[in-house]
């Protein structure tokens, strides 16, 4: 048991000695050039969408509806009032929650060691350790 675990610790000893030299290939263009960089990480957020007037309407409607049936007199009033207000609100949320996106943010540590941030509408073809430069329609994979 005492020689596997010697054994092991040989090995990745052994292992951090002789890099990968494509990581290194890459990390070097990526220090040789002021627009490059190397990507740290890549990982997908949920945008809210906008909202809208459907949204908004379509809301007041149904809470002026239900609004209604409460009460009688100026209390069925008030609350197909609140109900329309209230329905509006949660209509506008609700179409801001169906219009959501999927975005992809790239974080880069900059040749210069700043750390920048890039979001994209798809999934980029690169990942972790990956070199890239930074052109004027984005970011492209060295």
């Amino acid at each position: 048991m005492k020689r596997m675990l010697i054994a092991a610790v040989v090995l990745a000893a052994a292992g951090t000695a002789f890099p990968n030299p494509h990581h290194h290939v890459r990390t070097a263009a990526a220090a040789q050039c002021a627009t490059c960089g190397t990507v740290q990480e890549v990982h997908a957020e949920q945008r809210k969408g906008s909202g809208g007037p459907i949204g908004v309407v379509g809301g007041a409607l149904v809470g002026g509806l239900l609004g209604h049936q409460v009460g009688g007199g100026a209390g069925n009033t008030l609350a197909t009032i609140g109900g329309a207000a209230a329905g509006g609100y949660v209509g506008n949320e609700v179409q801001k929650r169906v219009n959501a996106r999927t975005v992809w943010i790239t974080t880069v540590r900059m040749s210069d060691g700043r750390v920048r941030r890039f979001e994209q509408a798809r999934r980029p073809p690169w990942g972790p350790g990956s070199a890239v430069r930074l052109t004027g329609h984005g970011l492209r994979r060295i």
